[in-house]
């Protein structure tokens, strides 16, 4: 069960051994279920989108049964700086999760009778309010507001408007991880939401569903200016110690379970993901692939603007990063060494050992367009036009 904490609140000692990069695997993945995923072709944000999105959820079972009456959290992915940009086109048409996209599933949700939605992100090193980071990249977040009865938006990058932390407990102890301290709002949820970009990235090898809760830890704790023995009041710097390992969180938090564990970033980064999806399970995962980029999570060297025109969701995440994966050209069953694992381990095969899904495409039905006809080869992309 999740625990609370103040700020000034210590853990003492740590916990059991973590994975790394020449242990056994884990012994949980063959208890890893498997959902299904659903498919959309769409190749614009236009009109066609909330169908498509709709008839995705419909084919789910209902957004109903997961949202009807409950609070539900959103984590949208805004990596990076709103002035970070590839060429002149707009965040998102290239890295970060296309507003449209969660208007339409917030509208949806509302539909559906959900009671309360929160709009979440953590903006790299910044405590602005969201709303902030989003008008700087000159989207209107009036229109989110306006998409269903009651939402609202948190930076959790720091305490935000809780007045604690709380602690979220990994299943099996996790690879790097046993327990994180969160920003209230991931616990003050029914249901949590991972909204996604369809990404290549430069350290993990693909950013999806799973990555995109990286963020969810606050830089006041896990970041390199966080406190040595308690948080920051605000973040002063970006996550370079959960890439690096080069020094433990805030000690009022949970350490590392064995800090002689790889300090490989390769390593860490999914290791970590992993750990934190199933620390604070994903309900529904949604992907956005209508418009990305190539080439890593923000734009820079050889990334170029890409059309893959597809929707992805599912109940479990590492089903729906699996399918993603697939609709990328590359084998969900791949790892270290394979493409594009080329650098790093696979957070795919790390959630499965926790338990968490199963990336066997095997054993996932795909509900909606088949994969082949929605396959957008990342490694010899076909350029987009520069137009929306």
């Amino acid at each position: 069960m999740p625990h609370c904490m103040t700020r000034r609140t210590w853990l003492a000692g740590a916990g059991a051994v973590a994975g790394s990069l020449v242990l056994p695997r884990r012994m949980f993945s063959a208890e890893a279920p498997a959902a299904a995923v659903a498919v959309a072709s769409c190749r614009t944000y236009g009109p066609e989108l909330a169908p498509a999105i709709e008839k995705m959820f419909d084919q789910l079972g209902g957004l109903g049964r997961i949202v009807k009456g409950k609070t539900v959290a959103v984590k949208v992915n805004l990596t990076g700086l709103p002035s970070e940009r590839l060429g002149f086109l707009p965040n998102g048409l290239t890295h970060w999760t296309n507003p449209a996209v969660i208007e339409a599933t917030v509208h949806l949700m509302g539909k559906a009778g959900a009671r309360r939605i929160r709009i979440l992100e953590s903006p790299w090193k910044s405590a602005e309010p969201i709303e902030e980071i989003m008008l700087q990249a000159d989207w209107e977040p009036r229109d989110l507001v306006n998409a269903a009865p009651l939402v609202e938006f948190e930076n959790t990058n720091f305490l935000g408007y809780g007045k604690q932390y709380v602690r979220l407990v990994t299943p099996h102890s996790g690879h790097v991880f046993r327990a994180f301290d969160l920003n209230h709002s991931y616990q003050d949820c029914d249901v949590f939401v991972s909204i996604a970009k369809l990404k290549e990235h430069r350290t993990a090898g693909v950013t999806l569903s799973m990555k995109n809760c990286f963020g969810i830890t606050p830089c006041t704790i896990y970041g390199d200016g966080a406190g040595e023995k308690e948080p920051g009041l605000l973040p002063r710097g970006g996550r370079g110690i959960l890439h690096s390992g080069s020094r433990e969180p805030s000690s009022s938090a949970p350490s590392e379970n064995d800090p002689k564990s790889p300090r490989d970033a390769g390593y860490r980064v999914p290791a970590i993901v992993s750990d934190l999806v199933a620390a604070r399970p994903i309900h529904l995962a949604i992907i956005d692939g209508i418009r990305t980029q190539t080439g890593g999570e923000t734009p820079g060297g050889r990334s170029i603007p890409v059309a893959p025109g597809v929707l992805i969701a599912s109940t479990n995440c590492v089903c729906a990063d699996a399918v993603g994966m697939a609709a990328m050209g590359f084998d969900p069953m791949a790892d270290r060494g394979k493409a594009p694992f080329e650098r790093s381990d696979s957070t795919l095969r790390l959630a499965e050992e926790l338990g968490v899904g199963t990336r066997d495409l095997k054993r996932i039905e795909v509900l909606g367009t088949p994969v082949e006809k929605v396959r957008f080869d990342f490694r010899n992309p076909v350029r987009a036009p520069d137009g929306s």
